[in-house]
């Protein structure tokens, strides 16, 4: 998969998406020839927002170079549009592909906003991704100097590693590591042993980063999302493979306690795959 410096922003026309598109335009800007692409599928909820128009295409062509068009007044950003008719669940990721997208940028509110996608089945989408998504709620972009980094057993999370350098270098981002707490001695061996592995990668790339230790075991989500809040961190950086975990990361649950959290906070979702590693650009 060739990428080509664009961000793939799907949006149904609701303000959380709107907020999504600001991201989206904002970090291209702060990146030297990155593109944004906003995206919209065609299905029964398009009919019900253009309810009535004679043109549902040229209404949909026409609300997005609105969107252009409002956001090229404050930002110098190259965008462009695409839409198509069919099932989101199966044409985001092929979009993605087809215009080698770096990454995605979803905007949800709860399980609300693209509550199609980011609802139950949002795992099962985010998977099919070969580049990581971003999701957004609806708190303004601010950037990203710190940056939550969770490690549990599933010993995939070192693979956030390259991703979490990138991320670090563009943004000049200090990356919070943060342990899960286990009761079990080899599982707090093998959490200790890829922390120092990751440790070490950060060093030898010259990442910032500090190091933190859950304060108990279980309930690991709220613990982190806790953190987060109280630490004013930007952006979370998460795993979303639901087949792989422990069983204190349930993965499935805890991925969406995640991505829907409270605080409002960012969450940039990775495949634990080999293609996330070598994808990913900014």
């Amino acid at each position: 998969m060739k990428l080509n410096n664009i961000i793939l922003i799907p949006t149904d026309f609701s303000e959380v998406c709107h907020n999504a598109i600001d991201h989206g335009v904002k970090i291209a800007e702060s990146q030297k020839g990155m593109k944004v692409c906003i995206y919209h599928v065609i299905n029964k909820d398009t009919h019900a927002y253009f309810k009535g128009v004679d043109n549902l295409n040229q209404s949909v062509q026409g609300k997005l170079q609105g969107l252009i068009d409002e956001f090229h007044l404050n930002h110098n950003v190259e965008m462009e549009y695409a839409y198509e008719d069919g099932n989101i669940f199966d044409l985001i990721y092929k979009k993605a592909d087809e215009i080698g997208a770096n990454f995605i940028i979803l905007g949800t509110h709860g399980k609300k906003g693209l509550q199609y996608l980011l609802g139950s089945y949002a795992l099962k989408v985010l998977s099919k991704a070969e580049v990581p998504t971003l999701v957004v709620q609806n708190k303004e972009y601010v950037g990203y100097k710190n940056v939550l980094f969770p490690i549990n057993t599933f010993t995939e999370a070192r693979q956030k590693v390259g991703i979490a350098t990138r991320v670090a270098h563009r943004f000049d981002s200090t990356i919070h590591i943060f342990k899960e707490k286990v009761n079990d001695p080899a599982d707090m061996s093998r959490i200790e042993i890829i922390s120092k592995q990751i440790v070490d990668e950060f060093k030898r790339e010259k990442v910032n980063y500090t190091i933190h230790n859950a304060e108990k075991s279980g309930d690991s989500a709220k613990q982190l999302i806790d953190f987060a809040a109280s630490n004013s961190m930007d952006l979370v950086m998460i795993l979303t493979e639901p087949q792989i975990g422990t069983t204190y990361f349930n993965l499935g649950p805890w991925n969406e306690k995640i991505m829907f959290n409270d605080a409002q906070i960012p969450v940039f979702c990775i495949n634990p795959v080999e293609h996330s590693q070598v994808y990913f650009s900014l």
